[in-house]
């Protein structure tokens, strides 16, 4: 296990409701870069290769409990190497 200083957190967005209760729009899946994002996180270790083993071991999607587009991967892979 590596430190937390080492990781970078991924968030699944609260979902947006309205005042009866109704789900508006789902939360989306991105890179939390700060570590402040509101939502349910899960980390994962700062390079392209272990988001790789992540997104074909399907390990966001089981953490968040929903289906995660390629398109997210694909976005979240281009702010993790812009940041490396």
């Amino acid at each position: 296990m590596k430190p937390k200083k080492d990781l970078v957190r991924v968030v699944k967005a609260p979902d947006a409701k309205d005042e009866n209760g109704q789900v508006l729009a789902a939360g989306g899946v991105s890179l939390d870069l700060t570590g402040r994002k509101p939502g349910r996180g899960a980390y994962v270790c700062r390079n392209a290769a272990c988001l790789k083993a992540a997104r074909k071991a399907r390990r966001f999607e089981k953490a968040f409990s929903c289906q995660i587009p390629s398109e997210v991967y694909d976005q979240m892979e281009e702010e993790l190497l812009a940041h490396e």
